[in-house]
């Protein structure tokens, strides 16, 4: 495992370049049509909830009363929602972006069983709590979408809607997932390497950490699982998905904070299968599913069966949807919110 500090807290990754200098500052501008970045980034706050700290980035509170919550995936940060942030609170939202733990300068807690669906889903509740909302909607990306399906489901009465990007809801199956993974997949499938080979992937995305963002976040490449290969790849292939100030960004928080934090989230799946074993598997809230055309992840070939409120809108992308097509995921939002 990765060192870190006593207090479980390091600098996050900012963009000082950008970064407005009053909290919770209004942002302009949409998309990412040059090289620079179109709107200042909202400086955080630190939220105490749940047992831990988040930071916190935020846009619109004039809209008190009228919550949307933005969760990442991994390996991420609240500045993947840059470029649907002002678009949402232009459209009358209180936008609440956290750091969710493990991630930039949110808590790091030491024990892996710190990062369940049980704890991850309460940060987000107590998070609600923290800002006197009885429910929001809530938007996750890879495994922010993971968690925000499980959070309905732990709690539904705190969830009024769904949007998901990349990840549907996932069927809990007769086996816990890692384990039906590992003997359809292999061991060296990245979800499967994470859990039997704890702290070497940690080690290896450590070893040379703009290499392996770099490498990860682009377009037009054939699909690959082998991110410890990926990591130590010399030659990135494909086109960028950002441009260099903004991929900067993510190189510096996880400089500060190294990956274990997000990587246990994944350490999780097979204790969050068991947590959520007696837990109603109907998600009845509205939903938006948005998937790319090119993603890799694997689209839920029964998503309405356990969501049957979902609407499903695809895109002309891969992964890294809500930052790969800004402007579309936006619309697609904003529409399906009207």
């Amino acid at each position: 495992m990765l060192q870190q500090q006593d207090d479980g807290h390091q600098t996050v990754g900012s963009h000082p370049g950008h970064a407005s200098t009053e909290t919770g500052q209004e942002m302009t501008g949409f998309g990412p049509q040059d090289a620079g970045m179109t709107f200042d980034f909202p400086e955080p706050t630190r939220v105490s909830v749940n047992g831990v700290e988040l930071e916190v980035f935020e846009a619109g509170r004039r809209n008190a009363g009228n919550p949307i919550v933005l969760c990442h995936g991994w390996p991420e940060h609240a500045f993947s929602w840059r470029y649907q942030m002002p678009a949402l609170a232009a459209a009358g939202y209180h936008v609440i972006v956290p750091n969710q733990r493990g991630y930039g300068n949110s808590s790091r807690p030491a024990e892996v069983t710190d990062y369940d669906i049980e704890h991850l889903s309460g940060d987000l509740v107590a998070l609600l709590d923290h800002y006197g909302y009885e429910e929001a909607t809530f938007v996750g990306h890879d495994w922010g979408a993971f968690v925000v399906w499980g959070l309905t489901l732990l709690h539904p009465k705190r969830v009024n809607g769904v949007v998901a990007l990349s990840v549907p809801y996932q069927e809990r199956g007769e086996r816990p997932w890692i384990e039906a993974m590992e003997a359809v997949l292999g061991a060296d499938f990245y979800f499967v390497h994470f859990n039997r080979q704890p702290g070497v992937a940690d080690a290896v995305f450590g070893e040379n950490t703009y290499r392996f963002l770099r490498n990860l976040y682009r377009t037009n490449v054939p699909p690959s699982t082998a991110l410890v290969n990926l990591a130590r790849a010399e030659t990135p292939l494909g086109d960028p998905v950002m441009s260099d100030s903004e991929l900067a960004v993510f190189v510096s928080a996880f400089e500060s904070t190294g990956f274990t934090g997000g990587i246990n989230w994944y350490r999780n799946l097979d204790r969050n299968w068991r947590l959520l074993a007696d837990v109603d598997p109907i998600i009845r809230q509205p939903a938006l599913m948005i998937y790319g055309n090119r993603d890799t992840v694997a689209r839920a070939e029964r998503l309405t069966d356990f969501v049957p409120n979902a609407e499903v809108v695809s895109l002309d992308c891969g992964h890294w949807i809500q930052q790969e097509k800004p402007r579309e995921t936006t619309e697609a939002i904003l529409k399906w919110l009207a």
